[in-house]
């Protein structure tokens, strides 16, 4: 298993998870194909709802089987199969931690009922009882402490709700926009699973790698990755990927790669623009605060070098 770390596997999932006879994975996240006719390079996107579902049930027991005992397991699904995921994942004996919806803007365009903005991602956990949970990483400053200035807002931050709407769909216009894939997840939703649900050095697996996003971010956040994708274009491209960003080094003076992803995640995730941050004093201090909250690292971090890492970020 080990010559697997960190690796892209060219290969149908339910074939190549099911030759690995032990548990091995912390964390899965799964973004299949929905089956609403995606023009993928070496999947065919509309098949019989009966075969979907019973494909859908021979992948998610493959994938459970290599889950660890204590592992999570996110699966990302539209409306038409949510409720057979949710079934699916009960007979295999998973426990649902959460139902989350993500909310964003650029939707599809709809002629004759209303626009769909929001996808499903289910939260399982293999032991309701044992599993990782870093309330740490995904605390932002609560509107008590933004807005109300009450004495009762833990100092600490809350912990985000189970409607994400932070995170807008990777449109053809955006950096972030790979291009040779038609189907991107935003690395920041990434970044807020992998750093809730799993540990530096982790393995996080990604059954439909697709783009690479998993893996970037696994990387990014000091995990393991294991991707497996059917296309050796995507694979091919989604490892270019990674190369690009390993050889990319931090230039600024004052703070890690590590501490910078921390800095611009935390700036997704509050949505407040840096110019306000940088300009009042008291929204700065939370920011600074919810910071070292997510390094927990017992480090302080300094209000003058953290400005200007953000007037970096800003410019």
């Amino acid at each position: 298993m080990q010559k697997l770390l960190n690796t892209i596997i060219c290969g149908d999932c339910i074939e190549v998870l099911g030759r690995i006879s032990e548990p091995f994975a912390d964390l899965i996240f799964a973004d299949p194909p929905f089956n609403i006719g995606y023009k993928y390079d070496k999947y065919y996107d509309k098949v019989k709802k009966k075969n979907y579902i019973d494909w859908t049930k021979d992948w998610m027991t493959i994938c459970k089987k290599v889950l660890k005992p204590h592992g999570s397991f996110y699966i990302a699904i539209g409306d038409e199969y949510a409720a057979n995921v949710k079934i699916i994942a009960d007979e295999l004996g998973l426990f649902m931690r959460n139902w989350i919806i993500w909310h964003y803007t650029f939707g599809q365009q709809t002629k004759n009922k209303f626009a769909r903005v929001h996808t499903h991602i289910f939260y399982f956990v293999n032991d309701k009882n044992n599993f990782t949970f870093n309330d740490h990483a995904v605390r932002t400053p609560s509107d008590r402490q933004l807005i109300y200035n009450d004495r009762r807002a833990n100092p600490v931050g809350k912990i985000p709700d189970d409607v994400w709407d932070e995170y807008s769909r990777v449109c053809g216009t955006f950096k972030q926009r790979c291009g040779w894939h038609p189907c991107q997840m935003p690395e920041n939703l990434l970044k807020r699973i992998i750093a809730a649900s799993s540990n530096p050095a982790d393995c996080v697996l990604d059954p439909f790698c697709g783009s690479g996003t998993t893996a970037v971010v696994a990387y990014q956040l000091g995990r393991n990755y294991v991707g497996v994708e059917i296309s050796e274009k995507y694979v091919k491209n989604a490892d270019n990927r990674l190369n690009q960003l390993k050889n990319k080094q931090s230039e600024n003076l004052f703070f890690d790669t590590n501490e910078l992803n921390e800095i611009k995640r935390l700036l997704s995730d509050i949505k407040i623009p840096i110019k306000e941050i940088t300009a009042d004093k008291k929204t700065l201090e939370l920011f600074a605060n919810q910071f070292a909250v997510r390094m927990n690292n017992h480090k302080k971090y300094s209000s003058e070098k953290l400005v200007a890492a953000l007037e970096d970020l800003a410019d």
